[in-house]
């Protein structure tokens, strides 16, 4: 079998032996996250009522970050620590060389992109995020099943790379080599709105790349070459190695990650803390409005 490595259909999906592929459904409405086991969050509820067959359930709040951390300025959705992550892939019964898929809503694989770039980040490829998400799948005319999902757990030790696929603060300014992009909306990127986070604005010297320019009206990625030419464009004479991504709390910047991994465009890094992470230190810099182009 084939590894599928950044996107995949549905159609592809549903020909996989169900005995090679862990599914994994990232379903979060940050409006409604729930606040713990007796109360689950919009998009656990979604996956119990009905779910791709097989799907186990990644929350963002308590699988893909660590919350607990947030008081040490590493944003809104911190990474989780190695072992907690490593946990969670064993209650999965994740095994080294099973093909991973993950998908959540139409609203551009958030949550599921977060997922995909966590696994790279410990050393795993084999991972894709499902082209369209959920909503394809149902397109597709394809089964659902509801319920919660159990596999038989395994015993899971990974370690982040994260000289490769990491930048930290001191990365963000004064360096002339590196392409910073921002995935929020043009009106918080500016400073012309912010709904969440006490401060407007962004990194001076980033640049504006909103992750729903990824996508088509139907909510899947654009081909591959239309991606490409729409990076290149903002990297100039820039190499992809020069590239950190960063968004409001760094779940949306991974979905750029996503788009230029598909495009061929290999080797950014992510700042995870993000823009709610950089502001939590009122000496750094904020920009408003447009960078020159």
């Amino acid at each position: 079998m084939t590894s599928s490595t950044t996107l995949i259909d549905a159609k592809a999906l549903a020909s996989l032996p169900s005995d090679r592929v862990l599914i994994v459904d990232c379903r979060f409405d940050l409006m409604a996250p729930g606040n713990g086991q007796r109360d689950t969050g919009k998009g656990e509820r979604d996956y119990l009522e009905g779910h791709i067959p097989g799907a186990v359930y990644a929350s963002l709040d308590t699988d893909l970050s660590d919350l607990s951390r947030k008081a040490e300025g590493l944003g809104r959705h911190p990474l989780p620590q190695e072992t907690a992550f490593s946990s969670v892939l064993a209650r999965w019964g994740w095994h080294e060389g099973l093909q991973v898929v993950c998908y959540d809503a139409a609203s551009g694989s958030l949550a599921a992109a977060r997922l995909w770039w966590l696994l790279r980040l410990a050393g795993i490829h084999n991972v894709a995020v499902l082209d369209g998400g959920y909503p394809a799948w149902l397109a597709a005319g394809l089964p659902v099943e509801s319920g919660e999902v159990h596999r038989v757990p395994t015993h899971v030790a990974l370690h982040f790379d994260a000289n490769h696929y990491l930048a930290d603060h001191a990365r963000l300014l004064g360096q002339p080599e590196r392409v910073l992009l921002d995935a929020r909306a043009a009106p918080r990127y500016r400073g012309e709105v912010e709904p969440i986070d006490p401060v407007g604005g962004h990194v001076p010297g980033a640049l504006n790349r909103p992750f729903s320019e990824n996508l088509t009206d139907d909510g899947r990625f654009k081909p591959a070459a239309v991606l490409r030419e729409e990076f290149l464009a903002l990297l100039r004479t820039h190499a992809p190695q020069d590239v950190v991504h960063m968004c409001g709390s760094g779940v949306t910047a991974c979905h750029n990650l996503l788009a230029m991994e598909h495009a061929g465009l290999t080797g950014s890094r992510l700042y995870a803390p993000s823009w709610s992470g950089w502001v939590s230190d009122s000496g750094r810099p904020v920009a408003k409005g447009a960078e020159p182009g």
